[in-house]
């Protein structure tokens, strides 16, 4: 008898940093990015990210790596405002590719008994 599957997929996403017509005051820089893999960030090398900007986007992040419905906001809305009112940065959220995991591998929590 074989183990059931406990594999789930996630959107692969990169953030990265837009400019507008009006001017950014925190810093970042427009083509700044960072990717999220999982539950992991990534951010390319000597770079940083101020941290309220990433404080406003990291409750979006979760739902954008899940599918949803094609209707649903979460699907069609890509760009974060920054939560500085006077900056006019913007933050475009972009699936780039599907990542598998398996339930084991990132929870001790097991799976409930299948019926």
């Amino acid at each position: 008898m074989s183990a059931p599957d406990d594999s789930f997929t996630l959107y692969d996403l990169r953030v990265e940093v837009v400019a507008t017509d009006r001017p950014m005051v925190c810093n970042h820089r427009a083509g700044d990015w960072f990717e999220l893999v999982g539950e992991n960030l990534r951010f390319p090398p000597g770079q940083s990210f101020p941290l309220y900007p990433l404080a406003a986007i990291l409750p979006l992040l979760p739902a954008k790596q899940r599918v949803t419905h094609p209707n649903d906001w979460m699907t069609t809305d890509a760009e974060i405002a920054c939560p500085d009112p006077y900056c006019g940065g913007r933050f475009r959220i972009t699936r780039t590719g599907t990542s598998t995991w398996r339930h084991g591998e990132v929870t001790r929590v097991p799976l409930p008994p299948t019926p």
